[in-house]
């Protein structure tokens, strides 16, 4: 079976800022504080240990304890729990939407790289305890992206009105969703685990968060991993002085907007809003504006004096919510965190908030792209074998890859770059003669050379569609291949969802995950089932 691997910078996958940042450019050394290495987590968590504090770890605790009650929880994390008493205790720390069954694959990849860096950076410093944190993003109110899940070609699909916080909405009417995946399931040991996992997670437990919690806890239950609800009024209290900083001196719109101006020259991720809270009333999520001397709540009559908005924060907290500028600092404030771990696009908005942080004094952390991983099943790692394909040729482009191949299947030189190149030569000839004879005769020579490589790019691509046919079977079998491993063009990780795996392969399934991804590993894992 093919035996090579992809670095994340030449998968074609990642953009121009992640990937400066992998090769630690210049360009870009300013948008982060350290970079992943295991000697700077040592030097993170020394800082990071340093600058927490006491009280916050006691309302840390308090709350996890809060938010687990009525949970049946493992030992693991009811130790992890304990852990985060002590001052050597440092998080590593992922989050993720609210996704109906976990939604795409990477959600799992993303907590295992947490756990296996927390295993990984204890080995390197046994002084302090790493615990591995999912942080749930419960206060989003974007339903439409995550009430969804693919298994095999079929969507499963959740439609309901959503109003609010996703994390607060009830579960209700989610039976019928559990008897559309059950028929699909089949039968089986793997297929009923499936079927009960649902249904623990989504029929007996009245609200998103809740739903999710159990499920990420099943899943994870052994490995101490630690799921974190940020819409809780006691973590919200430790918040309260960077709300209030954000409401009265909209310091993060400068600061992210300055940063902005410094990454001109690549994608940004997210703009920043004068106020980047939202106010949240039951079902209610709506941003804070400040307008003719009044704060206001969008799309409502709800309007605040500034004493009024500052007396409602101190007695309410739970009521300001974080959009995506902010909640990485809150997530900062009330976590003993050294990493973060997320994909492309999230490093990526995190780079555009260094200056941000260093304004509120809280330690910008680590960070980390998470594990990308590539599912092959022994029978597509063959097949690849057999068409002489190296895992490496199945993640370009599906045209590109097919005019390679055809290229090396042909018996005869497929580019006519040599004879254009001697066509040039010889025009060049022409236009010296042209030049120093009538000068008119120029334009007709340069139409002739333009009219004759035309013609030589229309018969190399006339035999490159002769030659296709040729070998009509082999390319089929390439793409079928490919497109078996990446749906619809695309990263099998961003659409799978893992029940089409554990289906076949049980809790096999998660302990290959776990024995084989390697967090600061920048190459893509090939993980053959």
């Amino acid at each position: 079976m093919p035996t090579d691997c992809i670095s994340y910078q030449n998968s074609g996958y990642f953009s121009k800022l992640i990937v400066d940042y992998l090769n630690e450019d210049a360009e870009v050394q300013s948008f982060y504080h350290r970079f992943p290495t295991l000697e700077n987590f040592g030097l993170q968590a020394a800082e990071k240990a340093n600058r927490f504090s006491d009280v916050h770890r006691t309302v840390l605790v308090t709350a996890l304890e809060e938010q687990y009650s009525g949970f049946t929880i493992s030992e693991a994390t009811k130790a992890s729990i304990e852990l985060l008493k002590d001052n050597k205790t440092l998080t590593i720390t992922t989050g993720h939407q609210l996704n109906l069954f976990t939604g795409p694959l990477y959600f799992l990849y993303k907590i295992v790289s947490a756990i296996n860096l927390s295993k990984q950076l204890k080995t390197s410093y046994p002084e302090y305890n790493f615990v591995p944190v999912y942080w749930m993003a419960t206060e989003d109110h974007d339903f439409e992206e995550i009430n969804y899940f693919h298994f095999g070609e079929k969507k499963i699909q959740w439609n309901r009105e959503s109003k609010g916080p996703v994390g607060r909405l009830s579960t209700e009417g989610l039976t019928a969703i559990f008897e559309a995946f059950s028929k699909e399931l089949g039968v089986g040991d793997n297929a009923s685990y499936l079927r009960e996992l649902f249904k623990n997670a989504y029929l007996s437990h009245s609200n998103l968060t809740d739903a999710t919690r159990y499920l990420a806890n099943e899943l994870f239950k052994d490995q101490g991993l630690v799921i974190v609800d940020g819409d809780d009024a006691e973590l919200k209290k430790m918040f309260i002085p960077f709300v209030k900083e954000e409401l009265t001196k909209q310091t993060s719109f400068s600061k992210v907007t300055e940063t902005i101006a410094k990454l001109k020259e690549y994608t940004v991720q997210v703009n920043p809003r004068e106020i980047n809270l939202f106010y949240i009333e039951d079902t209610l999520r709506e941003r804070i504006l400040f307008e003719d001397g009044k704060y206001k709540i969008n799309n409502t009559s709800i309007t605040f004096s500034k004493s009024e908005l500052l007396n409602k924060l101190e007695n309410n907290p739970e009521k300001f919510s974080p959009n995506v500028i902010l909640r990485p600092l809150y997530q900062e404030v009330v976590l003993p965190n050294i990493c973060y771990i997320g994909g492309g696009g999230e490093l990526a908005y995190w780079m555009e908030l260094k200056s941000m942080f260093e304004a509120n004094d809280i330690l910008f952390p680590i960070l980390l792209l998470r594990n990308s991983v590539l599912l092959a099943t022994e029978k597509q790692s063959v097949k690849a074998d057999k068409l002489n394909l190296q895992w490496s040729h199945l993640f370009r482009k599906q045209a590109e890859l097919l005019n390679q191949k055809t290229a090396e299947f042909s018996n005869f030189n497929l580019d006519f770059s040599e004879q254009k190149e001697f066509l040039k030569r010889q025009f060049e000839k022409l236009n010296d003669i042209a030049a120093n004879t009538d000068k008119s005769f120029i334009g007709a020579v340069k139409a002739q050379e333009i009219k004759q490589i035309k013609g030589l790019e229309n018969l190399e691509k006339r035999l490159l569609k002769a030659e296709k046919r040729n070998h009509k079977d082999q390319l089929q079998r390439i793409a079928e291949l490919q497109n078996e491993l990446f749906p619809g063009q695309s990263l099998q990780e961003r659409k799978a969802n893992f029940s089409e795996f554990y289906l076949e392969n049980g809790s096999e399934l998660i302990l290959k995950i776990l024995d084989n991804l390697n967090p600061l590993s920048n190459t893509f894992q090939i993980i053959t089932l």
